[in-house]
């Protein structure tokens, strides 16, 4: 029988709403024990406890004093965590969104690994596309980090599409303020702007198992367009297949997915992971 009693050990969870079936717990508990260390990761679903956003501030200090070592944060607490923590990444400030919190010191950390994840799947997926015009769809927490992501890989111009036309022209606004004038718009026809781009970014829930169908009407999308898309699960959308069909190149979610925990495992633990390693358990998953 082995003796872990000298191993660290680290203690982590993850705050969101219906997260029964994500796959980043059983992630960081691989890549720990590849590792060499014990690590725990629990799912704190505030739909099966019965709770709302307002129980974060509750469930923030049930963690501290528990002695978790961090915390991954999801859909819909990733703004609302942000007036709890101490202290925030430049990042995260900038996003206004966070999804990993380290505790250290008895203090909170707030951080995004979520643009960094996108940025890091796309390099590898993408590598070589035409950069000077994209359209994204969906100007979310998600979407605010992956427009972050785009504008820092060199797209030229983003425009940007949302349900929320007021949501999609306060982030262009943001984001043309940190990267430059005009670096970001608030689209305004959407044909016309996918008719002239060399990418489009899926960052809606459509498309995802619980919400079937495409975010866009098939006939706009054209042979010479990237597409890259960020939901998971299940990794090949309708999008994605009608896309590759017209001979698109493409990227899935998957690389987003196992990249900000890639990022996330290494804030929580200060261990540099194995990124591929825990692409492959991602996929096996």
């Amino acid at each position: 029988m082995t003796d872990t009693s000298s191993q660290p050990a680290f203690l982590a969870g993850l705050i969101g709403s219906g997260i029964q079936a994500s796959r980043t717990p059983s992630m960081h508990e691989r890549e720990g024990a590849e590792q060499g260390v014990r690590y725990v990761y629990r799912i704190i679903d505030i739909d099966k406890l019965g709770l709302g956003v307002e129980a974060l501030p509750e469930l923030l200090t049930a963690a501290k004093r528990m002695g978790f070592n961090g915390l991954n944060i999801t859909y819909p607490c990733k703004q609302a965590i942000i007036p709890l923590l101490d202290e925030l990444s430049d990042d995260a400030r900038q996003l206004g969104a966070v999804n990993t919190v380290v505790f250290k010191n008895g203090r909170s950390y707030g951080h995004n690994t979520d643009w960094w994840g996108f940025a890091e799947g796309f390099k590898r997926g993408l590598p070589d596309v035409n950069r000077d015009r994209a359209v994204q769809l969906g100007a979310g927490g998600a979407g605010a980090a992956v427009a972050h992501a785009a504008l820092n890989l060199g797209v030229g111009q983003l425009a940007i599409f949302d349900m929320d036309s007021v949501r999609a022209a306060g982030l262009a606004a943001d984001l043309s303020a940190r990267f430059g004038e005009g670096r970001a718009v608030a689209g305004t026809d959407l044909a016309s702007s996918v008719a002239e781009a060399d990418g489009l970014i899926h960052c809606t829930p459509t498309g995802m198992a619980k919400l079937p169908g495409m975010p866009l009407p098939a006939e706009m999308l054209h042979p010479a367009l990237w597409v890259a898309e960020i939901v998971y699960f299940p990794l090949e959308t309708e999008l994605l297949r009608v896309a590759r069909g017209l001979g698109c190149r493409t990227l899935d979610g998957g690389g987003m997915a196992v990249f900000q925990a890639v990022g996330a495992f290494q804030l929580i633990t200060g261990i540099e992971p194995d990124a591929e390693r825990m692409r492959r358990h991602f996929l096996s998953m």
